[in-house]
């Protein structure tokens, strides 16, 4: 591996690398261990947590599109406590930062669940406000500032010394506004962006092919929207953003920091190549070094536009 430092700070706290992996594309990393060790990653954003055990949607509630999938899993997770007692000691055999995903339906929830996350030690709470596949909750939080910024105000408020990052929809007029909304109630970081709401119908029964009518699409077909996304966002906060929609390889990734990401997340690329996060770590960083830049933090924010 070539000599670039490749360590990155978001809202004090220090990956070795920039690169995360996407909540509800790599459960809590138990599969992908199988794979390799999980310590080559920057960060694991853990399969999205609620308060309570929840089963998710019925099937079929994967569709795929062409260049992504759409997906109405609806939150399926054993439920917050669950997850403290059972999957965070597996993570924390890792040297990874563990950043836990959350989703509520009533900003209450967010609080407790902040709690108990922070006081389990947790590396970084993601506060999911925009999950467009759950009837109840998620979707009203994440498209109005005000909302946005009830359920970080009570998150904040709760998580202790742990870092906030919420994670913003594209569904919205203006994501510009959410985010600055967030960021005054005092969110540490943005990620952005979740999924773009999408439908596919068979045309034979004449009926939606998800169960749920319509899901979240992900994958490549969303990285321009989300690469403009972020660049607009990261020019209007101070807080760190992190980058995410459709990144599938390294180039996207240099993309994503280019338009002002700190950190990128990996997700649906995942499921057709296990090894993508790896792949785009090692492109980076030769990349990097190609191009004479000791330390991949000199490249945030430095595209050149028009």
């Amino acid at each position: 591996m070539p000599n670039v430092d490749m360590s990155v700070t978001l809202a004090g706290m220090t990956m070795k690398n920039p690169i995360c992996v996407a909540s509800g594309t790599y459960g809590f990393g138990r599969e992908y261990g199988q794979f390799y060790d999980l310590s080559e990653i920057g960060g694991i954003c853990a399969k999205g947590l609620t308060l309570h055990r929840r089963e998710g949607n019925p099937a079929p509630r994967i569709a795929e599109t062409p260049m992504g999938i759409l997906n109405s899993v609806g939150l399926q997770n054993p439920g917050v406590d669950a997850f403290i007692a059972e999957e965070l000691p597996f993570l924390r055999q890792y040297d990874v930062k563990v950043i836990a995903n959350i989703s509520g339906n009533t900003p209450e929830e967010y609080g407790i669940m902040c709690e108990k996350l922070s006081e389990a030690g947790v590396d970084m709470i993601e506060v999911n406000i925009s999950c467009p596949n759950v009837k109840a909750g998620g979707l009203a939080y994440g498209t109005r500032p005000e909302l946005a910024a009830e359920v970080t105000q009570v998150a904040k408020a709760h998580a202790g010394k742990v870092p906030v990052m919420v994670k913003l929809s594209p569904n919205v007029t203006d994501i510009v506004s959410i985010a600055q909304s967030v960021e005054a109630e005092g969110a540490d970081a943005v990620s952005l962006i979740n999924t773009l709401v999408g439908m596919r119908i068979d045309i034979e029964s004449r009926r939606p092919i998800l169960h749920q009518n319509t899901g979240g699409l992900s994958g490549p077909a969303v990285f321009p929207v989300a690469l403009a996304m972020v660049w607009k966002v990261a020019n209007a906060v101070k807080i760190p953003v992190v980058g995410l929609g459709g990144v599938e390889k390294w180039q996207d990734a240099i993309e994503m920091m280019l338009a002002g990401a700190t950190g990128v997340q990996v997700g649906t690329a995942m499921f057709y190549d296990p090894y993508a996060p790896l792949k785009i770590i090692e492109g980076m960083n030769e990349w990097l070094d190609r191009n004479g830049i000791a330390d991949v933090g000199e490249i945030i924010g430095q595209v050149r536009p028009w």
